[in-house]
Parts: C-alpha cells; structure tokens; sequence
C-alpha cells in the first residue's frame, strides 16, 4: 500500500539521498551509532536506511541547507507567478492598444495565445522524448534555483531533489505544473484585463486583408469559435464579420459580440487547456510521490545492508584455539538496561576488582568493556532505554586514548547524566603512576563538567542511586 505524499515523508527521502550524495562526493560519514538506532527499529531496510540518514542529517547539520533551498525555491516561484500576472496584463493591454485605432482580431487573438499555443505544442511533443527533461518554464525555475545554491552542500539539495523525483517518475509531472500553472496566471491575467478594459474603455474590432475574400475570414471566425460558442460564448453573425472590414461604421452591438468572442477564444483555448493540463501534472505528480521508495540497490544503500540487517553469524570452528585469544567465561551484558542507573567499567585490567561488591541493587550493572561485542551489546541497550544517570570507571593508570574518549562520548550520549570515575592505584603502589590529571584534560576537553570526573577512593554510588553528590 502506498503512503501518504505527506511533506515529512518526501523530506525523509530527501535526505535520505542528500546524504548518500554527500557520502559518494566526500567518503563514508561515521555513522556507528546511527546505525546502531536505526537497528533498534522494527522495521525493514528501507525504513533504516531513512532513520540512519535523518540521524546523520540532524549531526551534520544536513536539514538547514534543505530548508533553506526549499524557502528560496518557493519565493522564486512566487516572483514568476507575479512575473507572469504582470506579462499577460501587458499583452491583453498590447493587443487592445490605447483604444485610439481600431483593433485587429487576428493580431489580438495571436497577441493573446500564440506564443501559449506554441509552447502548449511544444509540452505535448515533449513526450516523445525521456521523461526526465525539464522544459518551458520548469526549465527557467530550476535554473534560477540552482543559481542561489551556495557551498558544497547547498549545490548538492537539489541534485538530490531531482535525482529523487526522477526515480520516482515526477519529475516531468512537477515541471510540467510549474509551467502550466504560470501560463494559467499569465492568461487569468489576460482574461482579468480584457474584461476591466472593455467594461470601460470603447474598441472597434476590424479584420484587415488585401489578398483573401471576406467569406475567408467568415469561415475562420466560426471554425475559431465553434468550441466556445458550444460553451456558452456566441460567436459574431457572419453579416457582422462581413461588415468588420473597417470600411463600414458597425453599431455598439457588433463591438459586443467581437468583444464575447475574443474572451470566449480565450477561455476555451487558453486557459481551459492550462488548467486541465496544469491539474493532470499535479496529480501526476502526487501519485509518484505517494509511491516513492528507497532503492536498497543504490550505490551507497546496498553496502548498509549487512550493517542495518547484520546476517546471522556461523558458530563453526575456523582454527585451532591459541594461548593469545583463548576464550574466557564473561558475565553476561543486560539485553535491556530498563531505564536504571548504569555503572560499567571501560578496559579495566585484571588486578582491579570489578564490579565492586557495594553496588546497590538499584543500580544495573553493565560489566567491563572489554571487547568491541561487549561495547556493542551495551551500546544497543543503552539505545533501547536511555539511563537516567551513567557511571564509567576508568583505570587512572592509562592513557587516555582518542578511542577511549570517543567511546565515553558515545556512552554519555544515552545518558541523561554522567560521571567519570577514574580508580586510583591501589594503597601502597606508586602514586606517580597515576594519569589522572590527563585524563582531566581530555576529559574536560571532551565537553564533560568539572564536576563529573570523580576521583575518590570509593565508589560514587550515593548520586548513582539517587542523584545526589
């Protein structure tokens, strides 16, 4: 079933695509633990794929240059739209002139539908070639739109804005509502102008000749105004059009029928045209975005499958065990963390207890991170159920490394609060060896309050159970 052509569900994909440009221009973004989130769905991959591409589009500040090419967008369209209204005013004004010399119904008809004649014929043979080609004045408005992208980033929204219309088939359909709709405003336009003029202003319609017979120009004006008179608008008597050859004085009534069926010509072959095909593209249109789709397949989404749906790993005997990486019996890493008080340990070495034995009951423990699978487990539950408060004890023995660091950053992200407790070397040892003090440094480098890093022989479980120091 197809959903909804909502706004937020286009914007999902937009960035979805944003960011798999982005990743293709400028390498893999890291992305450990969006995709991590994006597993926690019960969902399939398409709909991770779109949850990892909101959560890298929220950290890399993706969103505003999205919101602002689409403001941009929509003003652009808007100055077109007063363009437009300001044109077919002109060229109703232009046809009629100042009303001093009699006016041509040929020459005002063409004034005020040939140039939309041609290029309503040029639309239609525009669907003899690939769908994706942006003619008229879609054309003008993607042009002018590509001109205000700014920066890397910003020239790379609407690559992706096309890029996704054109797999989902709407792209013609947008272009083609676009230019339709601003010739529809030019001709609404046109029509408002005739009708104000010609309520208040006197015109004689002539028709003009040297080489064609009269008759010539009676059929043509009832060949031209069969469809409109069908609908309402009654065309000239062909004695009137006989009389309109400038020669003769024609009474007010003869002005009113040209003047009928100048509007009548207008409507039916302008404006009528426009609105049907402006409507049939926007449905066009609404109907591809209501069956827009993430392609796994793509490149850049086909190499997130094994890592947002991970295939099921063989327990098989590869090799004999050696003495190096002989496996040992570990407490086991919660599943879920139920949303309690956390306390873990990160690479803590054997000669340090842990868990202590005074950990209250209130409090989860989470085990000694050891091993890229533990850190894993522990960050997957953290992801299901954030921690109210979060104590990580580090060795203040070592050194501090970039990894470390970031994996504390990444922990402290799932917790509403977090401490540091750094262990200080044992009674009796070499109080020299202790890196505290660098660990401060990064610590507090790292965006943790002073207050956070504790370093008192025992354990911080009073504001780990309740919160308070």
């Amino acid at each position: 079933m197809a959903e909804p052509a909502t706004p937020s569900h286009l914007r999902a994909h937009w960035l979805a695509e944003l960011v798999r440009l982005r990743e293709a221009h400028w390498g893999p973004l890291e992305d450990a633990d969006a995709v991590r989130r994006a597993r926690q769905l019960d969902a399939g991959l398409p709909e991770r794929i779109l949850a990892r591409a909101e959560l890298l589009a929220q950290r890399e500040r993706l969103a505003s240059p999205v919101d602002a090419w689409r403001r941009s967008a929509l003003g652009i369209l808007a100055a077109l739209f007063v363009l437009a209204a300001i044109s077919g005013a002109a060229a109703a004004l232009g046809a009629l002139g100042d009303g001093s010399r009699p006016v041509n119904v040929l020459w005002a008809l063409g004034a005020l539908l040939g140039l939309h004649a041609l290029t309503f014929l040029l639309w239609l043979g525009s669907f003899l070639f690939k769908a994706s080609a942006a003619t008229g004045l879609g054309r003008l408005w993607l042009w002018a739109t590509r001109k205000l992208a700014r920066g890397p980033d910003g020239a790379l929204v609407p690559q992706a804005f096309l890029n996704l219309l054109a797999r989902a088939g709407a792209l013609r359909g947008l272009f083609g509502a676009i230019s339709h709709l601003l010739w529809l405003t030019a001709l609404c336009a046109a029509l408002a102008t005739l009708l104000a003029v010609l309520s208040t202003a006197s015109y004689r319609f002539i028709w003009a000749t040297t080489l064609l017979a009269p008759d010539t120009f009676v059929s043509l004006t009832q060949a031209i105004g069969w469809l409109p008179a069908h609908l309402g608008f009654p065309m000239p008597d062909a004695a009137v059009v006989r009389a309109s050859d400038g020669t003769q004085a024609l009474s007010a009534d003869a002005q009113v029928q040209w003047s009928i069926w100048l509007i009548g010509v207008l409507v039916v072959y302008g404006i009528l045209p426009r609105l049907l095909a402006g409507a049939l593209c926007a449905a066009s249109t609404l109907r591809a975005l209501r069956g827009l789709r993430v392609d796994p397949a793509l490149p850049g989404f086909s190499a997130l499958r094994d890592r947002l749906e991970p295939p099921a790993l063989s327990t098989g005997i590869d090799r004999p065990v050696d003495p190096l990486h002989e496996p040992r019996v570990r407490a086991a890493t919660p599943a879920s963390l139920d949303g309690r008080p956390v306390v873990l340990g990160l690479e803590l070495p054997p000669d340090l207890t842990w868990p202590p034995a005074d950990v209250p009951e209130a409090v989860q423990q989470a085990g000694n991170l050891d091993t890229r699978e533990e850190r894993n487990r522990v960050l997957d539950a953290l992801a299901q159920a954030a921690a109210p408060r979060l104590l990580i004890a580090c060795d203040a023995r070592q050194t501090p490394d970039r990894g470390t660091l970031s994996l504390i950053a990444e922990l402290a992200a799932h917790a509403a609060q977090t401490r540091v407790w750094l262990i200080p070397p044992r009674a009796g040892a070499d109080a020299a060896a202790t890196r505290a003090p660098l660990w401060r440094d990064r610590l507090l480098a790292l965006g943790l309050p002073a207050d956070a890093i504790v370093q008192a022989p025992a354990a911080p479980f009073t504001w780990l159970e309740s919160g308070r120091a």
